[in-house]
């Protein structure tokens, strides 16, 4: 996967809108009414304050504080940046609290201290304790961050935790472990040379050999070369723990026989020959960023053998602390720990390792573009691996139990791991699938709107990130002239821009769309007009002869109308197949709604269609689908003529034999609640129905608008599904990002 490209003008906004930030308060109860208010508040709110300061474990049960960790930071030492302060720390802090939410569903908090006085420091973070399940610190620069660390693990009763330390070490030791399996090799026979002795560098070596690394074999170097016993400059106590007797004064003389090379430096600190004169089948982690010591295709071209992980996402076996730090703290909230030891970071290791081992889903595969196998270039899980909530976190909260930091421990793990499976949102899995199968598909895609300025940001979007080539129609100056009001005056160079009146194709597109509508009452002259003065109707005949393999339009017309228009190139008609199906994405459910494009009162023939469409689309989106025919009617009552159809629809896919559950008359409210189909022992379903087939196109747009505006869900779509080449319709209210969204849906298609 390519890194995505961006503009400082794009990163800005992408911090601005829709609000500032990147994450919000919402309240987990109802605040609707006196009563509502007076129990979260006064008087309410006095008994479970009584009862905790009685006892102060219950805080875990009436608070938030089990799943709430606290992200902080002085901003000494921002990612590659430097010292940029409390305040310029606050979008990485903000950033990591949003990855705790997405990978493990903990709450966070960023917390910037304006100090970089240790004393200080700890002060701050031990008085606000009883607040927190957790502490995170984050871009603390060393010695301080040791000393900050070490302080408050003595005086605080939960988990502290240096993930620039700590989560680096867990995921390379995640790693090695696999590397030296593959390798044959043992972990006490090894030697080890680590170049970099700050604090991810420390915390690898230290928990290295808490894992069974023989002291004697492990050599640190920094930039002075190697710390070796009696060495008196540069040195502190942090890296004297790590001396040892050696006639290596350099890096170059360290790494000779080197069985695994550890890096967290510099680009370029390793070379060639440096690689060469490493052990059989080496192990090589050149983790700085954004460039490592020594590139993977460097470290090939002389040691074919070596198994070698980058921190790069671009790279295979990338070392990704995301793989770490929420599923940690995942597993350590859950016991009420007092702390995060070495034993679970080991835990947590060990069952990372395992999960690399095994046989990775179709999902994951389907997400990375590639077939992902257990071997030297997948020796570490993809961090959008969804097995990962369940297993790394039981494994990690199991150690904590075990050493005994759980202040109540799990009884029933089984339930346990089916809670986490449930508690995550599928959602994220299934639009980063479809992500890398558009950037694996490399699309030519055919912007048809380019007098809008949020399609052409959205065409900019899609060349930058990597998803493949734009071709938006309008005309040149036009075009400039909007992305430069949008502050992206260079990037006209990055798309193509086609206009239709001086295509050289324009004979050719006429010819084609006159020999299609001659016989439905069209001439020439008609013919010449709809081909150079619509741009919905030239992108569509750029389609269909090839010149692009996908098309986008609809943001600047109403979804019938383009639909029309379209239908002059292209059958997409009830008859003919086509049906929209629309994705709603809410509080960690997908459902979709179909048809909301196509069919305006479908019949039970149309309606099985539709379903069985849609079903097709739910399977392309990585769901396995479960239709519920939904009227205002459950099995027969209330009757009605109106939802007769609905129950006949079932009947025509029984006869047709599908291959997916369906069922139905049902009431929505039956078809997406668990406790409401009990009611009906008798229905088919194993589960709330992820696909809504309504009676006609108004009742699917009312309720998909009113999810939109009422609830704040996202929509995708509609689908256009059905039709020979992949069209997608934006509606007229699409952000930036929807647009972009329905062109990469559109790029999946494309074979």
């Amino acid at each position: 996967m390519a890194t995505p490209r961006f503009t400082r003008e794009e990163a800005l906004r992408f911090h601005m809108e829709p609000t500032p930030g990147k994450w919000e308060v919402n309240a987990t109860v109802p605040m609707t009414s006196q009563r509502d208010l007076s129990l979260a508040y006064s008087p309410g709110v006095a008994v479970p304050c009584e009862d905790i300061a009685a006892n102060p474990e219950l805080a875990y049960d009436y608070t938030n504080k089990g799943n709430l960790v606290a992200v902080i930071s002085n901003g000494t030492a921002v990612l590659g940046l430097g010292n940029l302060g409390a305040l310029g720390s606050k979008p990485v802090m903000e950033g990591k609290a949003v990855l705790f939410k997405r990978f493990a569903d903990v709450n966070s908090i960023d917390i910037e201290l304006d100090t970089e006085d240790p004393d200080a420091f700890c002060a701050a973070v031990k008085l606000m304790g009883p607040t927190f399940g957790g502490i995170n610190l984050e871009d603390i620069k060393a010695p301080e961050c040791f000393i900050i660390e070490q302080r408050l693990k003595e005086e605080m009763d939960i988990p502290v935790f240096h993930d620039d330390q700590h989560g680096t070490a867990v995921i390379c030791a995640a790693g090695l472990i696999n590397a030296l399996h593959l390798s044959g090799k043992k972990i006490e026979d090894c030697k080890i040379v680590l170049n970099g002795a700050g604090a991810a560098g420390i915390a690898c070596i230290e928990l290295l050999k808490r894992m069974g690394a023989r002291h004697d074999n492990c050599i640190v170097c920094d930039t002075k070369g190697v710390i070796w016993q009696g060495r008196t400059e540069g040195m502190n106590q942090w890296k004297s723990a790590h001396a040892i007797v050696t006639e290596a004064r350099t890096l170059e003389e360290a790494m000779k026989d080197a069985d695994v090379f550890l890096g967290v430096s510099v680009r370029g600190a390793v070379t060639q020959d440096m690689v060469k004169g490493m052990a059989e089948n080496p192990v090589i982690f050149a983790m700085a960023n954004p460039d490592p010591e020594i590139t993977p295709e460097d470290a090939h071209e002389v040691r074919p053998d070596a198994i070698v992980a980058t921190g790069r996402s671009d790279y295979p076996n990338q070392v990704n602390n995301v793989l770490g730090f929420p599923y940690l703290f995942r597993g350590a909230l859950d016991i009420h720990a007092r702390a995060i030891n070495d034993e679970m970071k080991i835990a947590c290791a060990e069952a990372l390792a395992a999960l690399a081992r095994e046989d990775v889903p179709d999902e994951v595969a389907m997400a990375y573009g590639r077939k992902l196998a257990f071997g030297r270039d997948y020796i570490i899980p993809a961090p959008f691996d969804p097995r990962l909530i369940h297993r790394i976190p039981p494994a990690v909260a199991r150690a904590g139990m075990d050493t005994g930091v759980a202040r109540r421990p799990i009884v029933d793990m089984d339930g346990y791991e089916q809670r986490l499976r449930e508690r995550m949102d599928p959602t994220a899995s299934i639009l980063q699938s479809i992500n890398a199968r558009a950037k694996q598909a490399q699309a030519r895609m055919i912007f048809a709107e380019g007098d809008d300025p949020r399609v052409l940001r959205a065409a900019v979007a899609y060349v930058r990130a990597g998803l493949g080539q734009a071709v938006v129609v309008g005309r040149e100056a036009d075009v400039k002239e909007k992305l430069a009001t949008a502050g992206l005056a260079e990037a006209h160079r990055e798309i193509e821009i086609v206009n239709a009146a001086i295509s050289p194709h324009m004979e050719v597109y006429k010819e084609q769309l006159y020999a299609r509508m001659q016989r439905r009452g069209f001439d020439a002259r008609d013919i010449h007009r709809l081909a150079t003065r619509d741009r919905h109707v030239f992108a569509a005949l750029m389609l269909a002869r090839g010149d692009g393999d996908a098309m986008i339009t609809g943001a600047t017309r109403k979804s019938a109308h383009v639909l029309e228009l379209i239908n002059h190139v292209f059958d997409i008609r009830p008859e003919d197949g086509a049906v929209g199906v629309t994705a709603i994405l809410h509080k960690g459910r997908i459902v979709l709604i179909a048809d909301t494009l196509v069919h305006e009162w479908p019949d039970e023939e149309d309606l099985a269609t539709i379903a069985t469409q849609a079903a097709a689309v739910a399977r392309d989106l990585g769901l396995e689908p479960r239709v519920a025919f939904v009227s205002f009617s459950t099995f027969g009552y209330p009757k009605s003529e109106r939802a007769e159809k609905m129950h006949r629809a079932p009947l025509v896919l029984d006869r047709r034999g599908v291959d997916f559950e369906y069922e139905g008359e049902m009431a929505v409210d039956v078809a997406l609640n668990r406790d409401a189909m009990a009611n009906y022992p008798f229905q088919r379903l194993t589960g709330p129905a992820n696909i809504l087939v309504v009676p006609a196109r108004h009742s699917a747009s009312i309720s998909v608008k009113l999810m939109q505006e009422m609830a704040g869900a996202t929509v995708i779509g509609p689908i256009l599904s059905g039709v020979d080449k992949p069209i997608q319709i934006c509606s007229t209210v699409s952000t930036v990002g929807d647009i972009l969204n329905m062109a990469r849906l559109a790029a999946c298609k494309v074979k």
